[in-house]
């Protein structure tokens, strides 16, 4: 299938084929970046190896970066002089829009989305209602709490996906196929988190679609050893498949990547972003499952290898997201 890259509603669209169209980065003046990782969260290892390989890539640029590390009880890193902040922060305090808000009080410009798309995206509960809202399909979904956890697993029937309302990497999630199975799940995950997101579950091939500026990359299929797409077959494993070549048709293709657009703009993010989705191996239909505003920076994520098919090598996703940004901020 010829690949080329396409506009519709002014957004350009990379279809598979064409990539080497992909615009350079500008040049910008060397520039003092403090590259944030680690954090209070549950996601702190990863956000440690993106952060040291956004710091590592940023410096090859020829930019003077500090690699730091912060948490709400250390804000120590923004008092280092720097004339642009790259957040690599996953999870609580890097995706919530605690740490945005925080770099906004020092005036300074920074990477990616703002506060308030932040908070949006970091709940899978407000990310799914503003799919709703502009008409991007998402499974049926129910919130279980403590009081409700009755109610939400019998409007949701089995097989569903029982996860945090406002966790990332896939940590603490599980699939159940049985009612007994989802009670077990939904009441565990109430226990740690206060609720529950009980989601309809989809079988079919999962689809990524990351966001560049107002460019879709091609999309990504992937295809785990184990039974999803879970912490080890992100992080861990070596044998998860990442396909662009995939049996997914053209037009499914497409459609993802002018939703995935849409999803971007509907949650307001900005620079660049990650959208997820399952497709319905019975009927074909795609459905949004959430969408990520740091994804992740390390040698398996998703975001860089998407760049990569583009034509866009590592180097140069990191540069193009300081520019990106810049403009955003200006």
């Amino acid at each position: 299938m010829k690949q080329a890259e396409q506009e519709r509603g002014g957004l350009a669209i990379m279809t598979e084929g064409d990539m080497t169209r992909a615009r350079p980065a500008r040049r910008r003046a060397t520039l003092n970046i403090t590259v944030l990782s680690g954090g209070p969260g549950r996601e702190r290892q990863v956000s440690l190896d993106s952060g040291r390989a956004v710091h590592d890539a940023l410096r090859r640029c020829g930019h003077r970066t500090e690699l730091r590390d912060i948490g709400p009880a250390d804000l120590s890193a923004l008092d280092v002089p720097a004339d642009f902040i790259f957040i690599a922060l996953h999870g609580e305090f890097g995706e919530d829009g605690a740490v945005q808000a925080e770099i906004e009080k020092k005036r300074l410009p920074y990477a990616g989305s703002g506060p308030a798309a932040s908070r949006l995206a970091i709940s899978k509960v407000d990310t799914k209602r503003r799919f709703e809202e502009a008409g991007i399909p998402t499974p049926a979904w129910a919130v279980a709490t403590r009081a409700s956890i009755e109610e939400a697993l019998a409007s949701v029937p089995p097989p569903v996906v029982i996860k945090p309302v406002a966790s990332g990497s896939s940590v603490d999630i599980s699939i159940a196929r049985t009612a007994d199975d989802a009670r077990v799940a939904v009441e565990h995950v109430v226990e740690q988190y206060g609720q529950a997101l009980i989601e309809r579950y989809i079988r079919g091939p999962e689809l990524t679609v990351g966001i560049l500026g107002d460019v879709a990359l091609p999309v990504c299929e992937i295809r785990p050893a184990r039974e999803f797409y879970d912490y080890r077959a992100k992080y861990i494993d070596d044998d998860t498949q990442y396909l662009f070549e995939t049996a997914v048709s053209a037009d499914t293709l497409v459609e993802v990547q002018r939703m995935s657009l849409a999803a971007h703009r509907a949650l307001g993010c900005a620079a660049f972003s990650r959208v997820d989705w399952m497709v319905d191996r019975d009927t074909g239909g795609a459905f949004a499952i959430e969408i990520n505003t740091i994804p992740g920076f390390t040698s398996h994520s998703l975001l860089p290898k998407a760049a990569a098919r583009a034509g866009i090598g590592f180097d140069e996703l990191c540069e193009r997201i300081v520019e990106l940004s810049m403009d955003v901020r200006r």
